[in-house]
């Protein structure tokens, strides 16, 4: 019998690769599983610029998300927005989680919520990577945050490479290709793995593969990240070696 689960996901308005990579990277792995189907519902929050003072208001608007989720029969969701919830002040991702959780609970459908930035902190240290080198969209600033918000978690940022596009809908359009040029600018020597995206907006799984060959390093990233966290708050097992590869 087919199982199917439905998954939710919380969205900024901008973003237009959280819908695509995650979905990718699950309805890939339930090919190869088999017996499982994915669905995918999303609600949207508010978010032009990836600028500190848009990215609170549009934390603040998740609570509304968690609570339309909660009107369908949602399994899991994931809140995507790594930079979001690192802004929001260092562990902030337990918060926001078990907040969302208690919505949605409050409302009578309670289901796990899984963040960006709790996923890729959860799978970097499931994996056993404890050093990595980053490639991020954002402004000095908030990158500055991301490694500080890592390195408190437990992860040593061993070097990164960000782009200052604060723009969101312009981080969508980054090509694969800069990721794997700006590679040979990244120190990867002290690193275990590559975060080839530290962003679930800034496109990268159809080049995650190449990277690997490339730099001969595991390479992750946060999309993949929150794909494998949510395989795993639904129950359903997952070999951290499983790649969603086309």
């Amino acid at each position: 019998m087919n199982a199917i689960y439905r998954i939710g996901q919380i969205v900024p308005s901008s973003n237009t690769t959280m819908e695509t990579e995650v979905p990718l990277f699950m309805q890939r792995f339930a090919a190869q599983r088999g017996g499982i189907t994915f669905t995918f519902h999303a609600s949207r929050m508010r978010m032009k610029h990836v600028k500190k003072e848009e990215l609170a208001a549009m934390d603040a608007d998740s609570h509304r998300c968690a609570r339309e989720l909660a009107d369908a029969p949602i399994d899991v969701v994931g809140y995507a927005c790594l930079v979001a919830i690192m802004a929001m002040g260092l562990g902030y991702h337990r918060t926001s989680e078990s907040t969302l959780a208690r919505i949605a609970a409050e409302e009578g459908r309670p289901f796990p919520v899984v963040t960006s930035a709790g996923a890729l902190v959860s799978e970097l240290k499931l994996a056993g990577y404890r050093k990595v080198a980053l490639l991020m969209p954002y402004t000095d600033a908030l990158a500055a945050l991301v490694v500080q918000y890592l390195e408190h978690e437990g992860i040593a940022v061993t070097d990164f490479r960000n782009f200052s596009v604060a723009d969101n809908q312009e981080v969508g359009r980054i090509p694969g290709e800069r990721l794997l040029s700006v590679l040979d600018e990244l120190d990867t020597a002290r690193a275990d793995a590559i975060v080839l995206s530290a962003c679930v907006q800034m496109p990268s799984l159809s080049v995650l593969d190449a990277a690997r060959r490339k730099t001969g390093l595991p390479v992750t990233s946060t999309a993949e990240c929150t794909a494998k966290t949510m395989i795993r708050a639904l129950g359903i097992p997952i070999h951290q070696e499983f790649a969603a590869v086309a």
